[in-house]
């Protein structure tokens, strides 16, 4: 079952007659906050806690286009956490199990009123551990990449 599951709303297209890449970002925001649904950080979650999640980091890549109407099935592994950080990885499919994009990110764990990061709390620690969890030597082919042009040939 995955994470969530959406379709490509007509807005979400852009003049190439696909999904604008902007969209992709949007599409993995909202997996995030689904994410937080499960951790049990929906918004009654996050009052009763005062505890929220904030992206610092995210690394996109688009893999196949989507169009208008197109199912889109995200789901979520856990590559590696600490006491207050996240380091996950989500990939966006479509029926045919074909991916179309991944979004690497690092999430971090805020108490809301201090405004500060803070260990996540114990029932949310729970619900993290009970996540989908890529080993590290079997992390997904384009977790970890870097961003970079191969070294010129001579």
């Amino acid at each position: 079952m995955a994470l969530l599951e959406t379709r490509v709303d007509p807005q979400w297209v852009d003049y190439n007659g696909h999904m604008n890449d902007a969209e992709y970002a949007r599409a993995f925001s909202l997996a995030v906050e689904a994410l937080m649904d499960r951790l049990g950080l929906d918004e009654s979650g996050r009052a009763r806690h005062g505890y929220t999640l904030y992206t610092l980091e995210t690394h996109l890549c688009y893999r196949r286009e989507a169009h208008e109407g197109q199912a889109l099935h995200l789901e979520v592994a856990l590559l590696e956490r600490d006491a207050k950080r996240l380091h996950v990885f989500f990939e966006m499919r479509d029926d045919e199990n074909n991916l179309l994009a991944t979004s690497e990110q690092m999430l971090m764990g805020i108490d809301s009123q201090a405004g500060r990061p803070a260990p996540f709390p114990a029932e949310v620690d729970e619900a993290v551990e009970a996540l989908p969890r890529a080993e590290p030597d079997a992390w997904p082919e384009l977790a970890g990449r870097r961003i970079g042009l191969p070294p010129a040939k001579r």
